[in-house]
């Protein structure tokens, strides 16, 4: 599979302009064994969007794990977009540690694409996660996220 990291990067701040708002910057987006795709995303650190004890919000980095999946998504199921809506379905996120200065969230597919594309093909509403570490820009681990995403047919 062949992805390019800055399309995919283009057409997401452009479909989420919050994404643009929080300043996220694309800093990798590529293909992994078995069809899987893996995107990098960062949240620069600025009081704009602190909490008050001084470190990213959590709306913020709730945001930046769903944008980094829905990035993911793009990538992988980008082709289909003349005949299926991504949608996030549901998102569960887990604060494990403060986070303090930039935060970074790496996304990966759960499942094979071609197990997904097979499923719509077949008339269904395919499911699928997205798992997301997000960490300090050092490689701190900072929370846990899974988006649930869905492909619904046009």
């Amino acid at each position: 599979m062949s992805i390019d990291s800055r399309q995919v990067a283009a057409g997401m701040l452009e479909a989420v302009p919050f994404a643009r708002t929080l300043g996220f910057e694309f800093l990798e987006i590529a293909p992994e064994a078995e069809g899987g795709v893996r995107a990098v995303l960062r949240l620069p650190d600025t009081s704009a969007t602190h909490n008050h004890v001084g470190g990213p919000h959590a709306g913020a980095i709730f945001t930046l794990g769903e944008t980094a999946s829905g990035a993911v998504v793009l990538a992988a199921f980008g082709q289909l977009l003349d005949r299926a809506v991504p949608l996030a379905v549901r998102a569960d996120i887990a604060y494990r540690k403060l986070a303090l200065g930039p935060v970074r969230a790496t996304a990966r597919l759960g499942r094979p694409p071609a197990e997904v594309v097979a499923e719509l093909d077949a008339g269904e509403r395919p499911e699928f996660p997205v798992q997301v570490e997000i960490s300090t820009d050092d490689g701190v681990p900072t929370a846990e996220m899974t988006v649930i995403w869905t492909l619904r047919r046009q």
